[in-house]
């Protein structure tokens, strides 16, 4: 236990590390000299950049302040000595290597490529169980209150927010789209990132022939379940059979039920989540 504990800890910070340095590239390499304000504190950041021309890693930190008390209030003190870390190290990166300039003056190119930097660095400093701040913050005090709602759909419409407010700021539609752009990009790597792909099917089976369709479906590596039932018509016992696989495992499971038993009542579902052998561990998913 102490062993996995450590591996734990090291993997977290790891994470930390890698994912605050990742997430302030996006914003000193291509957000920022593209006058791109991705939403949240990093995008009021740049706009308050332009007004009164300190760095932008300095605002963003000054701006964490009061979220950070509210967070520890709320979230914890461990939540808050490893998002002072993240908030503390991605700024003072973002200040280190703005000298560097920009990596495009592409403005699609930067919001894509921006948002896809951002999101994904932001969801491996989550998935250590830590923040980077500002509207991550937030969002996970949304969170506490409405649970099942994914962060990256939170996160969009809090920024969805600032990236208004940067357009009447900048007076630049075409600069507010192009943010726009890059807040979606953001959105859909931060989910896929820290929930994973959603690649699972949940399928039942009722069918007379389920000896020989489970014998087939276990030799596919697929994990299969009997759940008991009963035809309400007939009155007479049924076996379901209960699998969840992946998508690219479908087709063949559905020949193998067809070939089986072509009177096999089907029924396939999209699963969002799996947790267990085979699919997401449960000590991976924090969120």
């Amino acid at each position: 236990m102490k062993k996995r504990n450590y591996k734990k800890l090291v993997r977290d910070w790891v994470f930390i590390l890698i994912g605050s340095a990742i997430y302030a590239a996006g914003v000193a390499f291509l957000l920022d000299p593209n006058n791109l304000a991705p939403g949240g504190v990093s995008g009021i950041a740049i706009v308050l950049n332009r007004l009164i021309h300190l760095p932008t890693g300095v605002i963003i930190l000054c701006l964490n302040i009061p979220i950070m008390i509210v967070g520890t209030w709320k979230l914890g003190f461990r939540v808050l000595y490893t998002t002072i870390f993240a908030t503390v190290f991605s700024s003072a990166v973002i200040d280190l290597i703005a000298p560097f300039g920009a990596l495009t003056h592409d403005p699609l190119l930067a919001a894509v490529i921006g948002g896809a930097c951002s999101g994904f660095g932001i969801a491996l400093v989550f998935k250590a169980g830590a923040t980077t701040g500002g509207t991550d913050v937030l969002a996970r005090l949304i969170k506490l209150k409405y649970p099942y709602v994914k962060l990256g759909k939170m996160m969009l419409f809090l920024d969805g927010t600032v990236v208004a407010a940067a357009a009447l700021v900048f007076r630049n539609i075409d600069k507010a789209l192009y943010a726009g752009i890059s807040l979606v990009i953001f959105s859909l790597i931060f989910d896929a990132v820290l929930y994973g792909p959603d690649s699972a099917k949940l399928v039942y089976v009722i069918s007379d022939r389920h000896q020989q369709i489970v014998s087939e479906l276990l030799k596919l590596d697929i994990g299969v379940t009997y759940l008991k039932g009963m035809g309400a018509y007939t009155n007479h016992d049924k076996c379901v059979i209960l699998c969840a696989m992946r998508k690219q495992l479908f087709p063949q499971m559905q020949e193998i039920v067809r070939e089986s038993d072509p009177d096999a009542f089907l029924i396939v579902t999209s699963a969002n989540e799996i947790f267990g052998e085979g699919f997401k561990s449960h000590y991976n998913q924090q969120f």
